[in-house]
């Protein structure tokens, strides 16, 4: 699959009080005013939250699509190549899993 950053960014604002900004050089993006996606390296990545067990395991299962940035490396956040995904499920459930760690529980509670 050929993911874009547009794809990202259709993805991400379809979710619930997520907002578009510009920082640090790229497009971020936030729900409830919480980071939870950026969209790096001139948008053929993204970095999305993720629990450092689950990433550290993510990048040794699949190293040719997550990678931890060094600058990250003590953070929970995991580095996803747009070309390595495999269909618009996954790029999906990557983003959504991302927004669910960063919404607050009111939201979650209502968009179950």
């Amino acid at each position: 699959m050929n993911v874009t950053g547009d794809d990202v960014r259709a993805c991400v604002l379809s979710l619930p009080q997520t907002t578009e900004q510009f920082a640090w050089g790229m497009p971020i993006f936030r729900v409830a005013g919480k980071l939870f996606l950026t969209l790096p390296e001139d948008e053929t990545s993204m970095a999305v939250r993720c629990p450092i067990l689950d990433r550290d395991e993510l990048v040794l299962a699949e190293p040719g699509k997550f990678w931890i940035a060094s600058h990250e490396s003590g953070n929970a956040w995991v580095r996803v190549r747009l070309a390595s995904l495999d269909d618009r499920e996954e790029l999906e459930a990557i983003v959504t899993d991302s927004w669910r760690q960063a919404a607050p529980r009111a939201l979650l509670d209502a968009d179950q």
